[in-house]
């Protein structure tokens, strides 16, 4: 009757790994892929607001461009988003419309394209764990958010 035991304890491994197996086929990675993309596209959406101030917030904090100051941030309606090749990390790339002024002594101040408005894509980093979207104030200007994430080819691809 020991033969039972070690019957159990086998069939019990072969569901194991059947379901291991099963978690890991492609078909269920893309599953979780999409599930987590609307999961994150809702929480952007939700923290927009703080997201557009904190960009804004960060980035007229880092000094650049050099000798200029951020004096409004206008955001596109239209969200991008985009996975690290790498790390599988989500990203969103939003078109901005940036307005900038001379700073008082930065050597900007006779240059007369200072008050040009100027395009460029902000960049937010998405926390799979925490559920939360965040910023470092980054722009890449003068690209919009597909060419944002064709420049970047190598590092990201589109997620939708």
């Amino acid at each position: 009757m020991w033969w039972y035991g070690i019957l159990a304890v086998g069939l019990l491994g072969v569901v194991v790994l059947a379901v291991w197996g099963w978690c890991h086929w492609p078909g269920c990675r893309l599953r979780r892929r999409t599930r987590m993309l609307e999961q994150a596209r809702r929480m952007f959406h939700l923290q927009r607001e703080y997201l557009e101030w904190r960009f804004l917030e960060l980035a007229s904090q880092s000094g650049k461009p050099r000798g200029l100051e951020w004096v409004d941030c206008e955001f596109d309606n239209a969200v991008r988003f985009g996975r690290d090749r790498e790390t599988g990390e989500l990203r969103a790339f939003v078109g901005v419309t940036i307005r900038f002024r001379a700073v008082e002594g930065g050597g900007m101040e006779d240059v007369p394209a200072v008050g040009n408005l100027r395009a460029a894509t902000a960049v937010f980093h998405y926390d799979a764990h925490s559920k939360k979207w965040s910023t470092y104030g980054r722009a890449l200007f003068n690209v919009n958010p597909d060419q944002a994430i064709d420049f970047f080819h190598h590092e990201s691809e589109t997620a939708e």
